[in-house]
């Protein structure tokens, strides 16, 4: 992925992006609760990014499966298959390969998987008709989107603050990244890509960070607004930080930050 759509440039903060796993690890294991696989299942996981939840399902299966991740990031890739080296783990590689554009031959996986992958593909509709044609008659999908502008916190904040300094092929990406969140999209674009036997839920889980500051370092080593912070004057980024800091005040508990944050679990059979 390149940065289109003010996107971060995947490519380059593939080795940070690890930093945001740990965050987001309860999507990744609701989406591996709705997939239900089993072992012997062919399964591919589009989007994959530096490979959760694959990993994590790899781990679970120990072999007992084929597990196969795709990104059309080549440094998402890399990163992703030395975790696959490192920890000799057996049933389970990745490849460079946009979602639009999968070389399977048809009714070829037994389940799909996409987190927060859909709503940044290049062509979303395509994306998910890919998904369905190389699933085998009956294979189950899942899959999560984040849900509406409001309800993702940490991303409105950045929107906001930077948008007020910058032009807007610079803003921060909130309305791709929220894209498919608003009531009806999702099913629609589901529906239109082929899908009929499915389920849309919203669920919500709290990024948690010891502190603001925790939270900020976290934002800042990661490179996810890279583009904006280097479009500013330095005497602005520190500005930036104080705004950001407001708005999480009314989220503060006992000295440790929660941040409650929506998503969409879609899930069905083909």
């Amino acid at each position: 992925m390149s940065a289109k759509n003010n996107q971060p440039d995947w490519d380059k903060i593939a080795e940070k992006f690890d930093l945001w796993l740990p965050h987001i690890a309860p999507v990744g294991e609701a989406l591996l609760a709705a997939l239900d696989a089993k072992p012997g299942e062919r399964i591919i996981d589009l989007a994959s990014g530096t490979g959760e939840p694959a990993l994590t399902l790899a781990r679970r299966m120990k072999g007992h499966t084929h597990i196969l991740g795709v990104d059309a990031a080549d440094g998402m890739v890399r990163v992703a298959q030395a975790k696959v080296i490192k920890e000799r783990l057996p049933g389970i590689s990745f490849q460079c390969m946009p979602a639009e554009k999968l070389t399977f031959e048809d009714n070829h996986f037994d389940r799909a998987l996409c987190r927060f992958g859909v709503m940044l593909f290049a062509d979303p509709l395509q994306g998910l008709k890919e998904m369905r044609r190389v699933l085998k008659p009956g294979g189950r999908f899942a899959l999560a989107v984040w849900s509406t502008p409001e309800t993702m916190p940490t991303m409105h904040w950045s929107s906001q603050v930077f948008s007020e300094r910058l032009p807007e092929d610079l803003h921060p990406p909130l309305a791709k990244i929220t894209s498919l969140g608003a009531p009806g999209l999702l099913e629609d674009l589901l529906n239109t890509a082929g899908f009929s036997g499915f389920s849309v839920v919203r669920k919500i889980f709290d990024y948690q960070f010891k502190s603001f500051d925790d939270y900020w370092d976290t934002v800042e080593a990661s490179d996810i607004l890279k583009q904006q912070y280097d479009a500013l004057p330095q005497n602005e980024r520190n500005k930036i930080r104080d705004e950001v800091g407001r708005f999480a005040r009314d989220f503060m508990h006992d000295g440790r930050l929660s941040i409650p944050h929506e998503y969409l679990v879609a899930a069905g059979t083909k």
